[in-house]
């Protein structure tokens, strides 16, 4: 159904212990994604995009990381309060991840083949011998639809004997190999070459325009994420600070760190040097009060240093975290 909520993240919170105390590195989260939407999810490196995503899952550490709050409903049933069984079946069936680093993602000592298929026959519940060759079947339709050449014997071939691409090429297989509720693809052209970029990203979004599959997609790229995306949020330093539709976004950037991602870009058209954001982020052990972004900002008001500003709805779909736009 069109406009069915998929995802609802509320107030999330996520803690890293470290030599000395936590590393408050989310700080209340809200984030939603519906039913066939593609959203795009951008800001620096270390403002908690990966761990975002990563909670999705409950795929962080669990000894060093501490959830202290927050609910991550997926279907309205809350993911950080599952049962292994259920949380089993969100991960096999309901949503994929496509990681940023594809070597760390695969296992050295089995091969691709094997890593592969053992993807599909646990999201197809194949169990009989007699399916294996179905299986295989699969296996070799994800890896070519993923534009690797000779897929039956790259079956048989370890992660080692691949170049970083091609590891990622086989990750993305993984993931896009049988339907999912939920595609989550983390930088998924950070190791490929920007041909192979490009096929990538229009095969996943064929594959929302087919079956209907949700996607967040991280990136650095801002110009990936107007084209590939319904609608943007813009994360700084463990807070949402901006959310709105892909091209409002740069047609009218209100956040001052938005508008300041925004001038950061070189322009192929000239005019000048595109600026920089002074500063960098926050401490995370000792973040600063109020707004997180007030250390750098260039509209500082005293009342950023005293309270976190709420979401502020200033037009239909276009929502920001920022006092200026308090009235």
């Amino acid at each position: 159904m069109e406009n069915e909520m998929l995802l609802d993240i509320k107030g999330l919170q996520v803690w890293y212990k470290v030599y000395g105390g936590f590393l408050k590195v989310l700080d209340g989260v809200d984030f939603y994604i519906r039913k066939g939407e593609r959203v795009g999810l951008v800001g620096e490196t270390g403002c908690g995009k990966t761990t975002t995503m990563k909670s999705i899952l409950r795929i962080l550490p669990e000894r060093d990381s501490k959830i202290p709050q927050g609910e991550i409903l997926f279907h309205n049933t809350d993911i950080l309060r599952m049962h292994a069984a259920d949380l089993h079946r969100v991960r096999s069936k309901g949503i994929a991840m496509i990681f940023q680093d594809p070597t760390a993602a695969l296992n050295p000592v089995f091969t691709i083949g094997a890593q592969l298929q053992a993807v599909i026959r646990t999201a197809l519940d194949v169990k009989r011998k007699k399916d294996q060759t179905t299986v295989k079947k699969t296996a070799i339709k994800a890896l070519k639809e993923v534009s690797l050449p000779d897929q039956e014997r790259l079956l048989g071939n370890y992660a080692i004997q691949l170049s970083g691409g091609m590891r990622q090429r086989v990750c993305i297989a993984m993931a896009i190999t049988t339907p999912r509720d939920l595609l989550i693809a983390d930088e998924p052209g950070t190791s490929l070459d920007v041909t192979i970029q490009d096929q990538i990203l229009r095969l996943l979004k064929e594959l929302v325009e087919k079956t209907s599959t949700s996607i967040i997609l991280i990136t650095h790229s801002l110009g990936v994420a107007r084209e590939m995306t319904d609608r943007i949020y813009v994360m700084y330093a463990g807070n949402m600070v901006e959310m709105t539709r892909s091209r409002e976004l740069f047609r009218k950037p209100l956040h001052p760190y938005t508008q300041g991602l925004l001038a950061s870009i070189p322009k192929l058209t000239g005019g000048g040097v595109a600026r920089g954001i002074p500063g960098q982020i926050p401490d995370y052990l000792n973040p600063p009060i109020g707004c997180r972004y007030h250390p750098r900002c260039p509209k500082v008001m005293e009342v950023c240093s005293l309270r976190k500003p709420r979401f502020y709805e200033v037009d239909s779909d276009h929502e920001v975290a920022c006092f200026l736009y308090e009235q």
